[in-house]
């Protein structure tokens, strides 16, 4: 297995633990599983961006009867989305990165006068949570566990509470959690807005990350 390969398969891994989804169906060339998330009932993962792979994964995402999307880490996203693109595919959005960081070196931030920080394990779930001394909270993510790996999903600030350094505070705390619970490498997916706190953090680009659809279906907001 591929360096890129096996972390995508951690990834989703770390990521349907988070979610409390059911295991993915390996079918060679990708992932499948009924994942029934916004915007889509099914999610293909692709493991292979060659381009049989690739029309193979197209061809099953436009035989599901639910709405489906197909996620595509690639090193190189121009010749990825020509392919989709050919196969029948659209892609609803490109400007996603896939990041790793070595959790034990993981910057450690005190969230802001005001706020604390709590942390919580449920089975392989680390939940982190920002709160403000009024009570409402201010941040708030989790983490996947998967043996040596830890996937972080749902990182969110709140608007009334950003700008205050509360992403990074969050973050060093499940990390910090995830080397408790044995984690070594952290995975995640970087949405275009939280790109540069993660890389402020130490978190390294993989590869860009495509999600595609049949077309006329409609990325949520």
């Amino acid at each position: 297995m591929s360096d890129l390969r096996e972390l995508i398969v951690q990834w989703q891994r770390g990521w349907g633990t988070a979610r409390a989804v059911p295991a993915a169906d390996d079918l060679g060339p990708g992932l499948r599983v009924r994942c029934l998330q916004l915007g889509r009932a099914v999610e293909y993962f692709a493991l292979d961006t060659a381009p049989a792979a690739l029309r193979d994964l197209a061809g099953r995402v436009a035989g599901e009867a639910e709405v489906t999307w197909l996620t595509v880490p690639t090193t190189d996203p121009s010749a990825t989305a020509a392919v989709l693109d050919a196969a029948g595919l659209v892609v609803l959005k490109g400007s996603e990165l896939l990041m790793t960081a070595e959790l034990s070196t993981h910057p450690q931030h005190l969230p802001a006068p005001g706020y604390r920080l709590e942390t919580t394990a449920d089975a392989a779930v680390l939940t982190t949570t920002v709160v403000h001394e009024s009570g409402e909270v201010g941040a708030r993510g989790t983490m996947g566990l998967t043996g040596p790996d830890a996937t972080a999903d749902r990182i969110e600030t709140l608007p009334s509470h950003r700008r205050r350094g509360l992403g990074s505070a969050l973050m060093g705390a499940l990390a910090a959690g995830a080397v408790d619970a044995g984690a070594s490498r952290g995975i995640l997916v970087a949405s275009e807005e939280g790109q540069h706190l993660y890389t402020k953090l130490g978190w390294h680009p993989v590869a860009s990350v495509l999600i595609a659809a049949t077309p006329g279906t409609v990325y949520p907001d």
